[in-house]
Parts: structure tokens; C-alpha cells; sequence
């Protein structure tokens, strides 16, 4: 019979020889790490649903841990910690993760490339921009998975934005691109990790965020250091994606790449409700914000210049001229479809 003290000083060998083993995880289970862009307050929406659901149909073959923005690595980092196999899998949308791809622009906000959620997924899906993807990622050892929608971009700030003068000197958390952009407008582009956000508000670092739509401002708490919710939008849909790297997906069994297919659809199927639903119901219901506007006949100067930039962008490289050509068909499509896909 094995006696307590062997017990004890087998079990002390085994744990010293493998310090990371889990035992809640059967021996043999697949075991990724992932990290997302989000805080844990918004990944209970964007992404923590879907991969309970993997985990809890996969069971004992494998296992997804999940890691909140910055957990793990900085969020600019997320791209090479993946690519490398320091982490299996990401979420994030290619901007933030620095993702050194001709299509690394387009991610996040590309100003204007969108009008509503629904857009991402079908330029996606039926106008090409999932070929063009998975060439580029590719090319650089990392599997793109899928991409869909989350949120349109509006500012929340502290003092009112009535007109484009306002917008002038005003320190705000955003996007790469989308910074890039709203410079010529005088805004202030400010770089900072994900969770001090809140506090740079409170201290006046920052005057305002362009990074969510309204349902993420109530959702983290920015709500509550800003005052003031602009209508207006620059794009109507953080496009993101699911990505993994390459090692680590052609080694799962078909099944299980079904099975991370099939939640990824599910997560991208909840945020179109959640956000869709939220947005309009923060905007009528909700109290902690005011809402401002911009004048249509200025605010048509912002989306004036959202064209030059998109020929700005496409001059640049061959592929990035592609993409930028199909958001042109797209929305010249749109427009020609009329109600309800495009009004005036």
C-alpha cells in the first residue's frame, strides 16, 4: 500500500516537473490561450459567452483560457505573442494589435467604411475581404479565423461637442487609424492600455474616448467620467476578428475546428443584438449621458474628407487599393439598393 509520506513526495516530484500541469484538465486535453482586446467587464459580452461554450461542449478534448485586454501581453504586442506561440489565439481587430499586414489599417475604424453592423460580416462574406485576409495573415504564420462586427465609433467627452470647433485640442483615447484621421479636425490622439482609461478622464489626461458606441460607455463605467454622448459617428462598426496561430490550429482535429467556427458565429451573433438593442436603448433610456449633435451640413465636411483618406490609404499598396475599392462598391451597392439598406 502506498503510504502517505510516498504519497506526499511523489505527488511534490510530480508538481516540480511540471509546474503548469492543471489538474482539473484531463491528461491529453488541448489547451489554448487566449487573449482579447477587452477589459473583463465588456468580455462578458464579446467573447466569454462564446468560449463557455467551447469548453463546456468540448470537455476533456480541449480546453480555451481566457485572458482580458493586457493580461497577458500589451495589446500592441498581441499579434507577435501569437504569431511567435506565446499565446494560441487572439481577439482584436488588427489596428490595435499592430499586425504588421497591408490590411492593418482597416481594422478597428476605418473612418466611414461601414454605416451599420451588418456591413462587416457581408463585405466579409460575399464582397471578398475574407480572401484578402487569409492571404495576408497567412503569409505571416497566423490562421485568420473570422471577423464580424461590435459597436459604431462616437465620441463620449467630458464638455459638449455642438460643432467641429469643439472637437479642436481635445485629448482623446482612440483607435490608430481612426486618430490618424481625426487629427486634420484638431483632435488629439492618446495612446494608453485599455484599463486606464477610466482614471485618465477623472485626472483630465484624456478629454474624451472615441473607441465604443454608447452601450460599451455605460458597459466599462465610462460612463460615469464623461458627461456628453455625441451622435454623430466616424464609422458605423468596429470591424474585429478571431485570429490563431498557425501551429496551433492546423493541429486540432476537424471537429474541433468546426466546433471554434460555430461559437465564433454565436459571438458574432450576440454582439449584433446586444449592441444593436443597447445602443438604441442607452440613447432613449439611459441617464447618465447627454446627447449632442453635430449640424448634418458640417458634419458632411468629416465624412468629405473620409473619401480622400480612403485614396490616401489606397495609394499606398496594391492590396490596400483592392480593399479600399471594394468598400467603394459596397456603398456605391448600398446606395443604389436605397431602403432600408441606404437612406438619402
Amino acid at each position: 500500500m502506498t503510504t502517505r509520506r510516498k504519497f506526499l513526495t511523489t505527488a511534490a516530484a510530480g508538481a516540480a516537473a511540471a509546474p503548469l500541469a492543471a489538474p482539473a484538465i484531463a491528461q491529453g486535453t488541448i489547451q489554448w490561450r487566449m487573449q482579447t482586446y477587452a477589459g473583463p467587464a465588456l468580455a462578458e459580452h464579446v467573447i466569454k459567452p462564446a468560449i463557455d461554450s467551447f469548453n463546456k461542449i468540448a470537455g476533456d478534448r480541449m480546453q480555451i483560457e481566457l485572458f482580458f485586454a493586457d493580461q497577458l501581453v500589451p495589446t500592441g504586442e498581441l499579434f507577435r505573442a501569437m504569431q511567435n506561440g506565446t499565446i494560441d489565439a487572439v481577439q482584436s481587430d488588427d489596428d490595435s494589435m499592430a499586425s504588421p499586414t497591408e490590411v492593418t489599417v482597416f481594422g478597428g475604424y476605418f473612418p466611414f467604411a461601414s454605416r451599420y453592423s451588418l456591413d462587416v460580416p457581408v463585405l466579409f462574406n460575399q464582397y471578398g475581404l475574407n480572401e484578402i485576409w487569409d492571404a495576408e495573415y497567412s503569409a505571416v504564420g497566423v490562421k485568420h479565423l473570422s471577423a464580424g462586427a461590435w459597436d459604431p465609433c462616437h465620441f463620449a467627452t467630458k464638455d459638449p461637442i455642438r460643432s467641429l470647433e469643439d472637437l479642436k485640442g481635445k485629448r482623446v483615447f482612440t483607435f490608430p487609424t481612426a486618430g490618424r484621421f481625426l487629427t486634420q479636425f484638431g483632435v488629439v490622439p492618446v495612446t494608453l492600455p485599455w484599463e486606464d482609461i477610466e482614471v485618465a478622464v477623472q485626472t483630465g489626461e484624456l478629454d474624451g474616448i472615441a473607441w465604443s458606441g454608447i452601450t460599451e460607455d455605460y458597459t466599462v463605467g465610462w460612463a460615469d467620467v464623461t458627461n456628453y454622448f455625441l451622435t454623430n459617428n466616424i464609422s458605423g462598426a468596429w470591424a474585429g476578428s478571431f485570429f490563431a496561430n498557425m501551429e496551433s490550429y492546423n493541429a486540432l482535429p476537424d471537429d474541433l475546428k468546426e466546433l471554434l467556427k460555430v461559437c465564433m458565429d454565436q459571438s458574432h451573433y450576440y454582439r449584433q443584438w446586444w449592441y444593436w438593442g443597447g445602443e438604441a436603448n442607452l440613447r432613449v433610456n439611459g441617464t447618465k449621458l447627454e446627447l449632442t449633435s453635430i449640424p448634418d451640413a458640417e458634419w458632411q465636411q468629416v465624412e468629405d474628407a473620409a473619401l480622400k483618406f480612403w485614396d490616401e490609404i489606397a495609394a499606398e499598396s496594391e492590396t490596400k487599393a483592392k480593399v479600399v475599392e471594394i468598400f467603394k462598391q459596397y456603398n456605391a451597392d448600398m446606395v443604389k439598393a436605397g431602403r432600408p439598406y441606404r437612406y438619402g
